[in-house]
């Protein structure tokens, strides 16, 4: 396939997102300048954790339903930094890949449970055992990677299933709970876990369903890198509270965000926009005509990405390229061999030829049929998601450009993912990629192993791309060790991505990082970007132990 350029007009402050976050309302706002922190002296103000309207008391790390603070209190092995895919030691020091099928981690000593009882690597073997035991507690499918695991000394040695050396990323953000509490729990999946025992830096503080706070842990052992003292949680965080009220740190798409969040403190308050997903449109392979590459490829070339991104959100992100790469996270990843480096242009004359070679021509302004009738494709979001139903009006406009008649069905969220997952849609709006790990991102989008049949629900590769040699390309990058044979390995998956189009990218999707260096300097930015800006996961550990008082 031939591409042309797109030439990009502009570069924005940062590029943007996170595929299941990315959805925001979009309200103009007006600011009164004047701040209204009502934290005390070593308190951070947080938009972290919004109610439903109010707080529910759950802070099981194993739960879907937790409070997004759980993280702050239960650390993984290793954080992992899904900018860049780095891992950061936490409650291990490190972990040695032996072979391709063996795991070292050395656990860090000196240790101990918030009430006070010492972390062992007993308590490691304890958690992923209890997974393995209750399989539902496996968010992050681990139990997929792993044959079995000891306790060796003041280690934890992980046999694989297979050669698979992705697995560590995945192992590394696995949260440690405490034996000596949770071998007592009788059903770990319902348990609240209302008085949470952790080794983080933080412990559960007062605790109300309109607001909690979480204070240091003072024998945390790392807290002298713990500069804030306590962190309050409202359970309403509209973007008139953000930025009326002081808060320190958000995590929030805010309409102008230059007038409104900056304006409201100008001396401090300042944004980071880093991408954290891939926007595209995904066909749904099984049916006609989105099973012919042509009639895809017809799609992507009547596509104006970058009025799709500015339309969509607001000038904040960069249009996507079609590598299936997350870029510029992954820049050093991107393949020599994509023309233009995988960005494609629109280009009317180009997509009018490709559905020419699909089967479908222009009558006056309609894209018909060999019988005349005019093509229809009906592409799905979820009720409520404003940013991604403003890109797809411009999507719409576009292909209707080139004689499509474009409808928009929005189910609501949770039918949305059922729909998703099941395959029952024409084409659909979704995110992809973001977890730090190149080939976590290919796999989820391209193996055969997530197109199950239709009805039956997915996880992965929602379009069911089925191919023999991209799956085993993947068992290949998974089992290889060496770097350039794996850069050389995802080459060929992004030649895959760009010719055979299992998802239409379209604009990078961003995480919405807001912060005010009044109180507390040392924030992730562009020029240091040593986690990503969110509030939610593991990567505020990184955050949290960095930050410094200011003055």
């Amino acid at each position: 396939m031939k591409h042309t350029r797109g030439r990009r007009t502009r570069t924005v402050f940062a590029v943007a997102t996170v595929a299941a976050v990315l959805a925001t309302s979009a309200c103009s706002i007006d600011v009164d300048s004047q701040s209204d922190n009502s934290g005390t002296e070593g308190s951070m103000l947080v938009a972290a954790d919004n109610g439903s309207p109010t707080f529910e008391k759950n802070f099981n790390p194993f739960s879907t339903s937790k409070r997004v603070t759980a993280t702050y209190m239960y650390e993984p092995l290793q954080v992992v930094n899904t900018l860049d895919g780095k891992s950061t030691p936490f409650l291990a020091t490190g972990a040695e890949q032996v072979d391709a099928e063996t795991l070292i981690y050395t656990i860090r000593e000196g240790v101990t449970w918030s009430d006070g009882t010492e972390f062992t690597p007993a308590d490691v073997l304890f958690t992923f055992n209890l997974m393995k035991e209750v399989p539902a507690l496996d968010n992050k499918g681990v139990w997929q990677h792993i044959e079995s695991l000891e306790v060796e000394g003041n280690t934890v040695v992980f046999h694989l299933l297979a050669e698979d050396v992705p697995a560590t990323s995945i192992i590394d953000q696995q949260l440690i709970v405490p034996e000596h509490i949770w071998a007592d729990v009788e059903d770990p999946l319902t348990f609240t876990n209302e008085d949470p025992i952790a080794t983080g830096p933080y412990v559960l503080g007062d605790f109300t369903p309109n607001q909690y706070t979480l204070t240091k842990n003072a024998d945390y052992w790392q807290a002298d890198k713990v500069a804030v003292e306590e962190l309050i949680l409202p359970a309403a965080n509209s973007q008139l509270d953000v930025v009326n009220n002081g808060y320190d740190w958000a995590y929030a798409f805010i309409t102008d965000v230059e007038g409104t969040w900056v304006n409201a403190n100008s001396d401090f308050n300042k944004y980071w926009f880093p991408p954290g997903g891939t926007i595209a449109l995904v066909p749904n392979l099984t049916k006609a005509p989105y099973n012919d590459v042509n009639f895809r490829e017809g799609l992507s070339l009547a596509l104006d990405r970058e009025k799709i991104a500015d339309d969509a959100e607001q000038g904040y992100v960069d249009a996507a390229g079609q590598s299936g790469l997350l870029l510029p996270n992954q820049e050093a990843w991107l393949s020599d061999d994509l023309p233009d480096g995988g960005e494609i242009a629109q280009d009317t004359d180009a997509a009018l030829a490709a559905f020419e070679a699909a089967g479908y021509t222009m009558d006056g302004d309609q894209l018909v049929d060999a019988s005349g009738t005019q093509v229809a494709i009906n592409i799905m979001t979820a009720n409520g998601y404003t940013d991604w139903l403003q890109g797809l009006q411009t999507v719409q406009s576009q292909l209707g450009a080139v004689g499509i008649d474009v409808t928009l069905s929005q189910p609501q969220p949770a039918a949305y993912q059922e729909s998703l997952g099941a395959g029952d849609f024409d084409m659909a709006i979704t995110g992809f990629g973001g977890t730090g790990s190149v080939f976590q991102d290919m796999n989820l989008l391209l193996n055969s192993e997530f197109a199950t049949p239709l009805g039956t629900t997915t996880t992965g590769n929602f379009g069911r791309f089925s191919d023999p040699a991209t799956d085993a390309l993947l068992a290949e990058l998974k089992a290889s060790t060496d770097e350039d044979e794996q850069k050389d390995i995802a080459a060929e998956l992004q030649q895959t991505v760009y010719d055979e189009l299992p998802v239409i990218s379209m604009f990078y999707g961003g995480l919405w990082g807001l912060y005010s260096d009044e109180n507390y300097t040392g924030w992730p930015s562009e020029d240091n970007p040593y986690a990503p800006p969110n509030t939610y996961n593991s990567t505020p550990l990184l955050i949290l132990t960095n930050l410094e008082k200011a003055n």
